[in-house]
């Protein structure tokens, strides 16, 4: 588990830009247990590739027509009851940190994982997942 006073600024990076921060089991049961609407959650990470592209992405995303009706997101490393109920729920994906999931009507519907945030750009994947908006909300 990494140190809170290290992860709040990268916590603070989704949760000051919208993202509300899950950090129990049952907060992220109740959120993507919701079988209307859909749901943007970023499992975040303290990595790289979090930094530079996840987060930035994530949050650029959001500046689209259609975008999800909740924000959501877990930290890995962090809050790990709530990571790993998050992943139980984008199963059969393997797990991922960073990674971005798309939830409507409580099914998964589009997911990125590790190895499609890193080395790309914050602007690829901000892209990637306007387009999942613009198919799913």
């Amino acid at each position: 588990m990494y140190p809170v006073e290290l992860t709040t600024p990268m916590a603070k990076d989704l949760t000051d830009n919208g993202f509300e921060g899950l950090s129990t089991p049952e907060a992220v049961t109740e959120v993507l247990s919701q079988k209307e609407g859909t749901t943007l959650v970023v499992v975040n990470s303290v990595c790289g590739c979090a930094a530079a592209n996840a987060r930035p992405g994530a949050k650029d995303s959001l500046n689209n027509e259609k975008k999800p009706d909740r924000c959501v997101t877990v930290f890995a490393g962090v809050d790990k009851d709530a990571v790993n109920k998050a992943r139980e729920f984008m199963l059969p994906y393997p797990p991922s940190s960073p990674s971005i999931a798309l939830f409507k009507d409580g099914k998964l519907v589009h997911f990125l994982e590790r190895m499609h945030i890193e080395g790309r750009s914050a602007a690829i994947i901000s892209a990637n997942l306007k387009m999942a908006y613009d198919k799913f909300c």
